[in-house]
């Protein structure tokens, strides 16, 4: 049976056709993330969990000098792919919308709404790329939490960090994501 590391050193190797093995075997977790981050979406709007996958699995494929080191790593750059998937989207959504009322901006991890907070999560996202101008690593622990959903431990291991560095990272990043959506 192919496992994930089996397929990931077949990458690494340099063989690309690989990459077309990698989806079953991680398919389901990607499925479970995105599951997640559309769970506040309560069904109404146009983007579905499969759907997030797929575009997400689309720009992951797309990095043809791409190097995933383990699990972790690669499910760190599934959370920058849905993440670009889910701002490309908000940005669709704001250019028709063109107005209308701001809603609150709330960082809560299992609150992204596409349809209904574009404007927030357009928000969110620049600040995002502001923090990362200054603290690249906290961006990376946001990307990875508020937008593919992994755990503590995952993001440290993508990291290279400990658990308790990731705790602090987050708690950090929120206070200044906070700061800088207020201001």
């Amino acid at each position: 049976m192919t496992t994930p590391g089996d397929v990931l050193e077949q990458l690494r190797s340099g063989r690309r056709e690989a990459l077309d093995q990698i989806l079953p075997l991680v398919y389901q977790e990607l499925r479970a993330i995105a599951h997640r981050r559309l769970a506040a979406h309560g069904g109404g709007g146009t983007l579905v969990t499969t759907a997030l996958v797929h575009e997400a699995y689309i720009k992951l494929v797309d990095q043809s000098n791409a190097q995933w080191r383990d699990r972790a790593h690669f499910l760190a750059l599934a959370s920058v792919a849905m993440r670009h998937v889910l701002i490309d989207r908000a940005k669709a959504r704001v250019a028709l919308k063109r107005g209308g009322v701001r809603r609150q901006i709330t960082l809560d991890e299992d609150a992204i709404a596409v349809e209904d907070q574009a404007e927030s999560l357009l928000d969110i996202d620049e600040a995002i790329d502001r923090l990362a101008l200054l603290q690249p690593r906290l961006a990376r622990v946001v990307e990875c939490r508020f937008y593919g959903g992994l755990s503590e431990e995952e993001i440290a291991e993508a990291l290279g960090v400990t658990v308790r560095t990731v705790e602090r990272d987050w708690a950090k990043a929120r206070m200044l994501l906070r700061a800088a959506l207020k201001g």
